[in-house]
């Protein structure tokens, strides 16, 4: 199958790509490159261009008229950015997809596979959230993402658009040889800040909020290797008409995560383990609109999609470790 990724040149655009291509199908990269990486594009189609340029789109279809699907992963997704620039996010995030999903029912390709977030989830007493979870987004990010979300299930049920919506957890790591990774010099990620201390590029780790109501009083994520969130993706577009046919559905949301919940704390000590040196570490206060966080049930994902993680914390640790060993080599800066 071709499949159009938006934010193709992206971290996981990129690693979704050749998740794709190892599985028999052709991505169809269209990206602005204003984040995205051209180093990352490799010998794959590429159109530079905005998701909102209607007139690219139709000659990205005009050109690839066996298009199956599209996987739509262009966002801006910093959260303090996003409380600096709201505007910015709403426009890029939702006005610039609305249009994209619009031209994309228009041209007849209507399947959708979504880029979203773990981070709408209210904060539960357990920490576990699964599907039907309450909601409470705390940024103007995560705010974008639920707006898309909305958007996607009311079209599914106006239009033939048809949705399956993945709600990402925290990505880590690489692709398995070492090609593409996070590209920010200076990541807002907590892998790459801690990256960043442990070579001594910042002068230390800062743990951000320490008295949360979690086991240690920092903050739980959920840590799923950038590779297994990929396999997923490709899942996602093989079994497309099938999972909305057996849910009898327009459009469905789905978890992607391990199922295990990793404070910050736990995820230094498993970094340290890993990277084989103690990182300098300071306390302050949560960042303007950071969540407690939350970690995935997973069953759905299991059930509909035939998918579970495979690659454990370490293992992601040392795959980020890698990328930033040959970031350079690629990138020009490490």
């Amino acid at each position: 199958m071709k499949i159009l990724v938006t934010g193709g040149a992206g971290y996981i655009g990129s690693v979704t790509s050749k998740a794709l291509e190892q599985a028999g199908h052709q991505p169809i990269l269209l990206d602005s490159l204003i984040k995205g990486r051209r180093e990352f594009i490799r010998d794959r189609v590429f159109y530079e261009g905005d998701i909102a340029d209607r007139g690219l789109l139709s000659r990205i279809v005009h050109d690839h008229p066996d298009i199956e699907s599209t996987i739509h992963m262009a966002a801006r997704i910093v959260v303090p950015e996003s409380v600096q620039q709201p505007y910015e996010y709403y426009r890029d995030n939702v006005a610039k997809s609305l249009e994209l999903f619009d031209q994309l029912v228009k041209l007849d390709k209507p399947r959708v596979v979504f880029s979203s977030t773990a981070s709408l989830y209210a904060m539960s007493e357990t920490f576990e959230v699964d599907e039907s979870s309450p909601l409470a987004p705390t940024s103007p990010y995560a705010k974008t993402k639920r707006c898309m979300e909305m958007a996607l299930e009311d079209m599914s049920h106006g239009t033939d658009l048809r949705a399956v919506i993945l709600r990402y957890f925290n990505p880590i790591g690489s692709d398995p040889d070492v090609e593409s990774g996070i590209y920010d010099k200076e990541p807002s990620h907590v892998i790459g800040q801690l990256v960043l201390a442990a070579k001594g590029v910042k002068d230390h780790f800062t743990i951000t909020g320490t008295d949360h109501p979690t086991r240690d009083g920092t903050g739980i994520r959920d840590y799923i290797h950038v590779w297994d969130l990929a396999r997923a993706h490709v899942a996602a577009v093989e079994r497309f008409d099938e999972v909305l046919a057996d849910l009898d559905a327009t459009s469905t949301i789905i978890n992607l995560g391990t199922g295990s919940g990793v404070t910050v704390r736990e995820l230094l000590s498993a970094f340290e383990a890993v990277y084989g040196a103690q990182v300098r570490t300071l306390e302050a206060p949560p960042r303007p609109g950071d969540a407690v966080g939350a970690y995935a049930k997973v069953d759905k994902a299991r059930d509909v999609l035939g998918w579970k993680s495979e690659l454990t914390l370490e293992e992601g640790i040392a795959s980020t470790l890698a990328w930033g060993r040959k970031r350079r080599e690629i990138l020009g800066f490490e």
